[in-house]
């Protein structure tokens, strides 16, 4: 049978549809207002490009293993490495459902109540964060739930989730060029001169420290390049599709984040609408989305009223796609990355129940010990006494460190894969050895330099609470991955012991 290859248009498309995310855009203009374009530049030029040919090179060599990242780091750096790094990887996946658990309660509010109405949410002497804790718990137990029994068919309703997204970066388009027309011209974030692409409005973001350490947050926002390598054997000519699909595909991304955030300066003055405690990195995106309408409104000199009204409904259309999304989105996540890691890696590592699947062919035993894994740490940060702001701030920063760590396997690891002489390798781009090394050298610097920065700061400001949470992630899951193969192999050199001393007592 003939199969259609992925020609460059399909993977340029592909690569879009997959890292590109509306979301990133809010927090970066939050977070760093026209400031956070540079840093988007750069993260694309010193992270996405190269890494993301790596990648290309891991999965044509490995389009045959099941075992998605684990087959690349075991088939380069060994097993037992891969399984720490892969463990890595995974707690990435169980961080963003800790995180999202958390944060899908805003777009819900949004969506019923046309903005974020989660800080009012106290009960029973339990403050906001203390109720959604609680929510997000039952969140995870309910989807867990229903996953174990194999009813994810919910998680179709993720591509309708996508459809409001596109619509989504379609309307916030044309609505920003109208506010600019009607309003003769003029930003409501000034631009004066060079430093507003430099420097930070939020006061937060002023020390070389707090500066470097936004790069975490561009390089999650071009996660899931990792993902592109395995479906090199599926392309068209991939030793030329590959490189050019990719390189078109990060200069529009490149320069979609970059024209979005500046984009966002048209209906949104950032000490106005911004700098208030009100305004936190989970309900950014609601609270832009719902000044923009505002904005529109008051350009075509509807009342205040009216202009409210039509605030509402862009943040309750926006809280609407995202709240589809997430939900079809969790039940896929809350087995798939789990399910593929134990399935692809070596089974004598992990304990035999977590690898025994039920009758519908899930890990339940694996997804329930997740489960309980998400609730404790939920419980803990919610219950943490921490400010709206800061909560989510620990949210997010928690999100951004377990999705960059893994990749330092994967960079570290590219050398010795290089290394490999038993290897057939369809496709090749990295062939000179010193400029390999040099790259893979350049790109670690970016990644620790981003998530060093990121852990340091908060201990800098004095905010041991969220510097714990921000870097306890990785390190945990990595010594729970050390434990098993300890373990493990503590108990299979008994086992061996006992095969060669039977008699011995």
């Amino acid at each position: 049978m003939k199969h259609n290859k992925i020609k460059t248009s399909g993977l340029v498309l592909m690569i879009i549809s997959t890292i590109f995310g509306f979301a990133n855009t809010t927090v970066a203009y939050e977070q760093m207002g026209y400031a956070s374009i540079i840093w988007y530049v750069l993260a694309a030029v010193f992270f996405l490009l190269p890494s993301s040919l790596m990648f290309a090179e891991y999965g044509a060599t490995f389009k045959d293993a099941h075992g998605g990242i684990y087959s690349w780091l075991a088939g380069s750096i060994g097993e037992e490495w891969a399984f720490i790094g892969t463990f890595i990887w995974l707690s990435s996946w169980i961080i963003w459902m800790t995180s999202t658990a958390s944060k899908v309660w805003i777009p819900f509010s949004t969506t019923l109540f046309g903005s974020d109405k989660t800080q009012s949410w106290g009960v029973m002497g339990l403050n906001s964060n203390q109720v959604i804790g609680i929510l997000a718990i039952f969140w995870i137990l309910t989807i867990t739930w229903f996953a174990v029994r194999g009813m994810d068919s919910i998680a179709r309703i993720a591509s309708i989730g996508g459809i409001f997204t596109i619509l989504l970066n379609v309307i916030f388009g044309i609505a920003s060029l109208m506010i600019l027309y009607l309003n003769g011209g003029h930003f409501a974030q000034p631009i004066n001169g060079i430093s507003s692409f430099i420097q930070s409005p939020n006061s937060q973001f002023q020390s070389p420290v707090t500066l470097i350490s936004f790069i975490v947050y561009a390089v999650f926002a071009y996660a899931g390049t990792e993902s592109m390598g395995g479906v090199t054997d599926n392309m068209d000519k991939p030793e030329k599709t590959f490189p050019r699909g990719l390189i078109i595909s990060a200069v529009i991304i490149t320069l979609g984040y970059s024209l979005t955030i500046f984009l966002w300066g048209i209906s949104t003055n950032w000490q106005k609408v911004l700098g208030n405690d009100q305004v936190n990195l989970g309900n950014i995106t609601y609270v832009l989305m719902n000044n923009l309408g505002y904005s529109l409104g008051e350009g075509f000199n509807l009342s205040a009223s009216a202009s409210a009204f039509l605030g509402g409904l862009f943040a309750r259309f926006a809280g609407l796609g995202m709240f589809i999304g997430y939900l079809g989105s969790f039940f896929v996540l809350v087995y798939s990355p789990l399910k593929s890691f134990i399935m692809g890696s070596n089974p004598n590592f992990w304990p035999k129940r977590m690898t025994e699947l039920n009758k519908k062919g899930m890990p339940a035993f694996a997804m329930w010990t997740q489960a309980a894994v998400v609730v404790v740490i939920i419980f803990f940060v919610s219950f943490g006494g921490s400010s709206a702001q800061q909560f989510y701030v620990i949210l997010t920063n928690m999100g951004n460190i377990s999705t960059s760590f893994p990749y330092l396997f994967l960079i570290a690891a590219f050398p010795f894969f290089k290394r490999q002489k038993n290897l057939q390798r369809p496709f090749e781009i990295y062939t000179n050895r010193r400029w390999t090394d040099f790259i893979v050298g350049v790109v670690l610097f970016v990644l620790v330099a981003g998530i060093g920065f990121t852990a340091i700061a908060p201990v800098l400001a004095h905010d041991y609470q969220t510097a714990f949470w921000t870097i306890i992630g990785p390190i945990f899951f990595g010594f729970v991955a050390w434990v098993f193969l300890q373990y493990q192999n503590k108990k299979k050199s008994k086992s061996h012991n006992w095969a060669e001393n039977p008699n011995q007592n």
